[in-house]
């Protein structure tokens, strides 16, 4: 999977109300990544995105161009669509960060293609690339407790304690993707799904 260009998407809503909730962790994924090659987000109103791009070093570099979409999270898929289209990335070369209820907080798993799950960000990427064969790294927030609703939960604001949590699963998140762009699949779910 070396000597190419993947799309990196951080799924989340944009704006100071969601900034600390659940259903920003990817948001906070792609902005690690950012930081860790020194690169910043600039706003591309034209594609509904910040946009940063960066190059992992080595032998075989890989270009990666991370993204947060600009549009709330049901819509997300139009900005995929648009830096995609942009950049000439098929769908095979795009990665979604992502928060999942089915996984508890601090595990994660790493996949390619199948269905959304309810998720309205994948919904919408599936829509808008017209296939849903493209990876994911799936980050766990666990249940909600109780009867709490879904959406109420995930988009309920974190106490410092768990955002900090989160922060560090979002970390791990962005390691997966190094690794997948590097290693490939199966070694990079040899290594991180839990």
């Amino acid at each position: 999977m070396t000597n190419a260009t993947y799309l990196v998407v951080g799924l989340g809503n944009p704006g100071p109300t969601y900034e600390v909730t659940r259903h920003n962790v990817g948001y906070w994924a792609v902005a690690d990544l950012a930081d860790r090659y020194g690169s910043g987000f600039s706003l591309n109103s034209r594609q509904k995105a910040e946009i940063a791009t960066v190059v992992l070093p080595g032998p075989d570099p890989v270009k990666l161009v991370l993204i947060r979409p600009t549009t709330y999270m049901n819509l997300s898929g139009v900005a995929v669509k648009a830096v995609a289209s942009f950049h000439k990335i098929e769908p095979d070369h795009v990665i979604a960060v992502h928060d999942e209820l089915d996984l508890d907080p601090t595990r994660l798993r790493v996949k390619f293609g199948g269905g959304d799950n309810g998720h309205n960000g994948l919904k919408s990427m599936r829509q808008h690339l017209g296939t849903g064969d493209f990876y994911r790294v799936r980050v766990g927030i666990g249940r909600p407790p109780g009867r709490q609703p879904a959406a109420d939960y995930v988009l309920a604001k974190l106490k410092p304690k768990d955002f900090d949590h989160m922060l560090v699963d979002a970390a791990v998140a962005g390691d997966a993707v190094e690794s997948l762009v590097r290693e490939g699949l199966v070694a990079t779910q040899n290594k991180f799904n839990s």
